[in-house]
């Protein structure tokens, strides 16, 4: 069967809905998803990663990266990371290298250039792009550990996808959102967040969904730099007490729990 009807049986047959989410932060589009589905739904709250101990070839790829974030200016450097399922195309990972290079900031470009052992979609850089950023960009196409980077003072601005992982995990840190979203659900948490001044989505042709590099220079620079971006840098760190606040977050995990001990002694 195909995925659409999966998820659609999926939200027939459950009894209650739990969400990613907290009602501080969407409490009009919870109700519009428990109306839809006609079907109690409980914020979970948003779930901010905890940080972990890795195993020593891991430890020694961080020393690396730590030690060029170290000689950075603290602020000014992007992260950039897609997640796993992101697969640009080879038209847009131009663009998006080419606008790293025009915005004449540091740059660490976290790079799948496959999402799989299967995926024959192999991507590249432009020619000569890693060699004209030498010293300002570092493109790791192997394993980065993006809790550590995004918590290291030399990090000013995080270009995401808008996966709500990533985002919760800027919110943790205090880093400005650049999105450039691909699939999924990444253009409706977009929305949101721009409506609420969290992030800033590099402009796209309304005809073909397309950028440019320009519009990736420009975005950057906008949010990291310019005056006008200091409302996405505000917002951010006032969206950290919202987000990772300890007492709230146990509040929603105690709520589930009580409701989830009363619906089995109703079941029983």
């Amino acid at each position: 069967v195909s995925d659409a009807f999966r998820m659609h049986k999926t939200f027939e047959l459950t009894d209650f809905l739990l969400v990613r989410s907290c009602l501080e932060y969407e409490p009009e589009w919870l109700k519009v998803v428990g109306d839809i589905h006609r079907k109690p739904v409980f914020p979970v709250g948003q779930l901010p990663t905890t940080m972990y101990e890795e195993d020593n070839t891991k430890i020694d790829a961080w020393r690396e990266i730590k030690l060029w974030l170290d000689e950075q200016e603290k602020g000014k450097v992007i992260y950039v990371a897609f997640g796993s399922e992101v697969n640009p195309s080879q038209n847009e990972l131009t663009e998006l290298a080419l606008g790293l290079e025009l915005s004449g900031l540091p740059f660490f470009w976290a790079l799948r250039t496959k999402r799989g052992e299967y995926d024959d979609e192999l991507i590249q850089l432009p020619e000569g792009f890693e060699d004209r950023t030498k010293g300002r960009g570092i493109v790791c196409t192997s394993w980065a550990p993006q809790l550590k980077i995004l918590s290291h003072d030399s990090v000013g601005v995080f270009l995401t996808h808008s996966g709500w992982s990533s985002v919760v995990e800027a919110i943790q840190f205090e880093k400005p959102l650049v999105l450039l979203t691909f699939l999924a659900d990444q253009g409706l948490n977009a929305r949101l967040l721009e409506k609420k001044k969290m992030a800033y989505s590099i402009p796209r042709d309304d005809r073909d969904g397309s950028f440019n590099r320009d519009s990736v220079a420009k975005s950057l620079s906008l949010v990291l730099v310019e005056k006008e971006g200091e409302i996405y840098r505000k917002k951010i760190k006032e969206a950290k007490n919202l987000f990772c606040d300890e007492t709230r977050q146990n509040n929603y995990v105690e709520n589930l729990l009580s409701y989830l001990q009363n619906y089995k002694k109703a079941k029983i």
